[in-house]
């Protein structure tokens, strides 16, 4: 299970979430059978996603977060529920790059950065909210800032971070933070954050170092007296069923349908976890008939 944790200074001039998605980005590898860039690609994708959909207030709320810069892993994308639960895809999960001029896995030149960050909230409207900002270095912690300040005019700071093993690609640790402030803060506070973050280690190393979440949350905001909201154990989950696979069949249409009964059986494949849905000739032909 992964942790995360939301807290909020005494002054209520800003608040943090902090994640260990660990365990969530070993689930996703072995699902996905990501490749070292490729799990911090989705990685942080899914750790971002945990603590956005965390802010959500409705029960049945959900949020997807994904990025396409035109880089050679395609399309990456992580949906959350209100309580962090995650799950997640990539475009093409087997893609190895060279490491960046810091001797870091390169995810931006994975992601690239001519597109954009794409953010859905689905609050239980007639229409989802859906919030457009263009890709600012393919790294994703950056984006999703980038994406707070343009698209919802909130000042935020966001890091993210998975750490693999060197030689097998195994998920050594993973989580991050992302520091909100509130409309009652002022340029001293932001200079106290500044003052706080300035010196604050990679997240991989606080969580390598056992760091928790709320220790994470409490180093990098030194300089604030934090108050813990709550504490939640989160996963990587999905949702799929056979009936969820039913309706986008048939939403489809005719043509599509039509096609499919062609077949003696028709076999859908979840994105998010790779189950195997399958689909018999006389089943396609019911659902034209409801068409």
């Amino acid at each position: 299970m992964g942790k995360l944790v939301r807290m909020i200074d005494e002054e209520g001039t800003l608040s943090v979430i902090a994640a260990d998605s660990t365990d969530i980005v070993r689930e996703m590898r072995s699902i996905h059978g990501t490749s070292k860039v490729c799990s911090a690609a989705l990685g942080r994708m899914l750790t971002a996603a945990t603590m956005m959909g965390s802010t959500l207030k409705g029960k049945d709320d959900s949020i997807t977060v994904k990025i396409n810069g035109g880089g050679p892993c395609g399309t990456v994308l992580a949906v959350s529920d209100s309580d962090g639960n995650v799950r997640g895809c990539i475009g093409k999960a087997d893609i190895s790059l060279p490491l960046n001029k810091k001797g870091k896995l390169d995810v931006a030149g994975a992601v690239g950065n001519n597109g954009f960050v794409t953010v859905i909230k689905d609050l239980g409207l007639k229409e989802p909210y859906i919030g457009k900002t263009p890709i600012v270095s393919g790294e994703i912690a950056e984006d999703i800032t980038s994406y707070y300040a343009v698209s919802e005019q909130i000042p935020t700071v966001c890091a993210l971070g998975v750490l693999t093993e060197h030689d097998n690609g195994e998920i050594i640790c993973a989580g991050g933070f992302m520091i909100q402030l509130l409309p009652t803060a002022d340029d001293t506070i932001i200079e106290r954050v500044e003052e706080s973050i300035k010196d604050l280690p990679p997240v991989t190393k606080m969580l390598s170092d056992g760091m928790t979440p709320e220790e994470i949350c409490k180093k990098a905001l030194s300089k604030f007296n934090l108050q813990l909201l709550d504490e939640t154990n989160t996963a990587y989950r999905c949702t799929c069923s056979r009936e969820r696979v039913e309706k986008a069949l048939i939403a489809t249409g005719k043509s599509g349908l039509s096609e499919m009964a062609e077949d003696e059986t028709t076999e859908v494949v979840c994105n998010f976890c790779h189950k195997k849905y399958h689909f018999s000739k006389e089943e396609i032909q019911k659902m034209l008939k409801r068409v």
